[in-house]
């Protein structure tokens, strides 16, 4: 396949694309031709995660958004992500590109004792047993009513 006329900067490069197209999955059956290439819709997806934008906000070199947006969610929806991260990983595993340290931070941040449900108003009202008083009327109109 030849590469993508218009590319943005952060954009698949051939030799990234080499990579994934053999992870993606491959269509059951026939029908009617792609207006737009995976790659495309794969670069719009990488474009809206990278920036945080609103899927409707998808420059249109990647796509019409609904088709970005509807890739991204039958993909999420059938595993296929997550089966592309495994074997992505486990190739730059492979090559000894990833270093698996864990790294464990014991911070502790203490909060003030207020901000931990102290008394307010420096008393504590003793409970009452239920039906001892009588409750007061929540509304000024049904005041008199109560009375």
């Amino acid at each position: 396949m030849p590469t993508v006329p218009v590319t943005g900067r952060a954009d698949l490069t051939d030799a990234q694309w080499k990579v994934l197209k053999p992870l993606l999955p491959r269509g059951k059956k026939p029908g009617r031709p792609v207006t737009w290439t995976k790659r495309q819709l794969i670069d719009g997806i990488r474009w809206r995660v990278r920036t945080g934008a609103p899927w409707r906000d998808v420059p249109a070199r990647y796509g019409p958004w609904q088709s970005v947006y509807g890739l991204f969610r039958r993909w999420q929806r059938d595993g296929t992500w997550r089966r592309m991260v495994t074997a992505l990983q486990g190739r730059a595993d492979a090559a000894g590109l990833i270093t698996w340290d864990v790294s464990v931070d014991s911070t502790v941040a203490r909060a003030h004792q207020h901000a931990a449900g102290a008394r307010k108003r420096g008393t504590c009202r003793p409970s009452r047993p239920a039906g001892s008083m009588p409750s007061r009327p929540i509304t000024a109109w049904a005041a008199p009513a109560a009375g």
